[in-house]
């Protein structure tokens, strides 16, 4: 055993052994290769990858709170979830900014307007899952793993031999500080698309993993069939103008 600042009692082959027995026996759970590829990346560079969970007295505190990241991440991934209310109001101000520059608009187009936004606000909270879905569906058989419910940090695939990839929707998202875990140990970064000028980027993440199938045509499909077989992964409010 070793000294962890975020796992008591650290030992990485305990580690994986008590995820096993704890996973195989929950019934929202399993043990897969891609759970174990997972964690064992994860034990392999502790400090830097393991997220932090408060309240954890013990490893097997730690283990257990640490698949119930991965396991929240992975069962209300967008093919499954039901997405929650949009927490805030419309600010009634929005009204009066809209029709001074806008004095045509009637108040009727101006709740259509707003109706609109609100319901683009919601596809827009779903997007990042929705790409993440597409990728651990599609990249698992390459040895790409998704990490999910942000079990590691900064980190949202990797590989058994502890290759890492972060990935981001779009070129102007929130981006990790570091690109580095360790010194020798990089982490791969790759962005959807360009807010700028809507470049694709598509092309380097095929020659990253040694794929050739990812598009932004085969995810926009994927996309549609998704909401399609689940419109809930989309929260639409009963008052929406356009249902």
């Amino acid at each position: 055993m070793s000294s962890n600042p975020k796992i008591p009692d650290f030992d990485a082959n305990l580690i994986i052994s008590e995820a096993e027995t704890i996973a195989s026996a929950s019934a929202e759970m399993f043990w897969n290769e891609s759970v174990k590829t997972v964690l064992s990346v994860c034990c392999s560079l502790p400090d830097a990858l393991f997220p932090t969970l408060k309240g954890c007295n013990s490893r097997s505190d730690y283990i257990t709170k640490w698949l119930k990241k991965y396991f929240g991440g992975y069962n209300n991934r967008p093919s499954k979830r039901k997405s929650k209310k949009i927490g805030t109001v419309s600010d009634e101000i929005i009204d009066i900014i809209l029709s001074a520059r806008l004095p045509d608009l009637s108040i009727d187009n101006i709740n259509k307007i707003k109706s609109a936004h609100r319901l683009s606000m919601s596809a827009e909270n779903i997007l990042g899952l929705l790409l993440e879905e597409y990728l651990a569906e599609k990249l698992s058989s390459y040895g790409w793993y998704c990490a999910w419910g942000e079990t590691m940090n900064k980190v949202d695939f990797c590989t058994q031999a502890g290759e890492l990839l972060q990935i981001k929707n779009r070129s102007n998202s929130e981006n990790s500080s570091s690109s580095s875990v360790r010194r020798g140990t990089q982490i791969r970064k790759w962005h959807r698309v360009n807010a700028s000028n809507g470049v694709y980027y598509w092309k380097e993440l095929n020659q990253l993993i040694g794929e050739s199938e990812l598009s932004e045509e085969n995810f926009s499909v994927f996309v549609r069939q998704t909401i399609t077989e689940n419109p809930s992964a989309l929260y639409v409010e009963d008052s929406n103008y356009w249902i």
